[in-house]
């Protein structure tokens, strides 16, 4: 057990130093920034911040620990992992990176499930399958939380998207072109579709066509809403029809869209709430109402 608690400690030692030697030309580089700034200017602090410099040197483990192991599965698994990342709006994560985190998260989780066995006296039987099953854990955990953040941004993109579409017949039908209506509405709408609306203008503004750039979005967000959007537009766009009239009929049909959905939630609200009925609540009202009744039931035949 001493041993164990040496070797994980020494362990942990040469973690430490491998990062801190990796963090040291940032360290350098944020202190000569710093001085930098420091010209021409009253009042600067020339401190360092440690916890960035540390996620700096961590990101750059990551990126080399995914970079080895992306090798060994392919291009194919590193393009899976983009899409999720793109569709939870993580652009500053490489693919490559984030391969890397669930490498370490891999690593660490089974090592500390084997330290906490090792503390804990448990019985040596669990010690490998939960060794295996915390490999998979940390394996799964961080694409569990990416493909969490998606879900959700994707759903309030679409629940958005109407809005987008209001205000665009509004511009458009005011004179604005297409471009300027997506330039006035990005200023106009936050959050996620907000974002999206930028980077779009952002790639037409590198030199791609609308059509292109809108393609991209709904690569990055590939959902029902935006896909009917993107398809409405681009086909206006090649049949020459009046814009403003195929985002009033779009908006119409969103509106429907977006009611229907929430009719289905509302059906589904019951079947939800049975199981907390039945377990939780039902329980509580039989001790409650019928309590008295059986205790005076059973004083009666005693």
């Amino acid at each position: 057990m001493l041993f164990f608690l040496v070797g994980l400690t020494l362990a942990g030692a040469s973690v430490y130093l491998v990062a801190k030697a990796v963090s040291m030309p940032r360290v350098r580089t944020a202190e000569t920034i710093a001085k930098i700034d420091l010209y021409g200017y009253a009042g600067g602090s020339d401190d360092v911040d440690d916890s960035s410099v540390m996620r700096g040197a961590l990101d750059d483990i990551a990126g080399a620990v995914g970079s080895v192991v992306a090798n060994r599965f392919g291009g194919k698994h590193e393009q899976n992992v983009r899409s999720h990342l793109m569709a939870a709006g993580l652009y500053g994560m490489t693919s490559r990176r984030f391969i890397g985190y669930q490498t370490l998260a891999a690593i660490t989780f089974p090592a500390a499930w084997i330290w906490f066995t090792g503390t804990t006296n448990m019985a040596r039987f669990f010690v490998l399958p939960g060794a295996a099953l915390a490999v998979y854990l940390g394996w799964r955990a961080p694409l569990i939380v990416v493909d969490r953040r998606a879900r959700f941004r994707l759903q309030e993109i679409d629940y958005e998207l109407p809005e987008l579409v209001d205000l665009l017949v509004v511009t458009v039908e005011a004179g604005l072109g297409f471009s300027g209506s997506l330039q006035v509405a990005s200023e106009r709408i936050g959050g996620p579709l907000g974002e999206e609306l930028r980077l779009t203008l952002q790639e037409q503004n590198m030199g791609l066509t609308t059509e292109e750039a809108l393609r991209n979005m709904l690569i990055r967000a590939d959902t029902p809403a935006v896909r009917s959007f993107v398809r409405a537009v681009t086909q206006g766009e090649t049949l020459g029809v009046s814009i403003g009239d195929i985002l009033r009929s779009l908006a119409t049909e969103m509106r429907k869209r977006r009611r229907a959905s929430a009719e289905e939630r509302a059906q589904k609200a019951p079947v939800k709430i049975l199981f907390p009925l039945v377990f939780l609540i039902f329980p509580a009202m039989f001790v409650i109402l019928l309590g008295p009744a059986v205790f005076d039931f059973l004083e009666a035949f005693n």
